[in-house]
């Protein structure tokens, strides 16, 4: 019976160590990036405002800290309250299951310098709230560090991002040009007939 058991039991030891060393913990990451983010005060609207992302290396870790480092790739990432209740945005500690960080806002080469990058926020970026973060990336493209504009409860420094409605000023304009030229049409075409049938009747 043990015999049996043995080849099934080192299958799934097996099975569950893939799973694990499939894709890197966010835990076991050091926060050595130092990563910030400005822009306008008040709720960011899509396709319109800006955000001014700055990172580089903490420069109080030991010199070689870096050393493995080849990218950065800057994310923008939902904050806790709007993962609520939405398992499309769920927090997992292995990356490649990660669901926080779902837009992309620069990737580059790394350097132990501070870099900045003017984003335009996206046109479909949805209404929630939310922080940046930055990995990097070793020669293998797995990450190996990050930093994030917010503390580790992500709790503080978030920002708010409001998306496009899908009506637009001008739509609004031509509605309100279009309708009252409708009004005026449809007088104009009942004084017309009335006027014509008072014509008609002194004939």
């Amino acid at each position: 019976m043990a015999a049996r058991f043995l080849p099934f039991a080192s299958l799934l030891l097996l099975s569950c160590l893939a799973e694990t060393c499939h894709g890197v913990l966010f835990s076991s990451l050091q926060r050595t990036l130092i990563v910030t983010a400005s822009h306008n005060q008040g709720i960011l609207k899509a396709g319109e405002d800006q955000i001014t992302v700055t990172w580089g290396l903490n420069q109080s870790f030991p010199s070689g800290t870096d050393s493995a480092y080849q990218t950065v790739k800057v994310e923008l990432c939902y904050a806790p309250i709007s993962q609520v209740d939405r398992a499309w945005r769920k927090t997992v500690d292995n990356l490649s299951k990660d669901k926080t960080c779902q837009f992309k806002i620069v990737a580059k080469p790394y350097t132990n310098n501070n870099h900045s990058f003017q984003w335009t926020i996206e046109r479909d970026v949805p209404t929630a709230t939310y922080f940046v973060r930055a990995y990097a990336y070793d020669g293998q493209d797995q990450e190996v560090a990050y930093g994030q504009t917010t503390d580790a409860h992500k709790t503080t420094n978030l920002f708010e991002i409001q998306a496009i409605t899908g009506r637009h000023l001008s739509l609004d304009i031509c509605s309100v040009c279009f309708s009252a030229f409708s009004v005026v049409a449809l007088f104009g075409f009942f004084f017309a007939e009335k006027r014509k049938a008072k014509i008609s009747q002194q004939k």
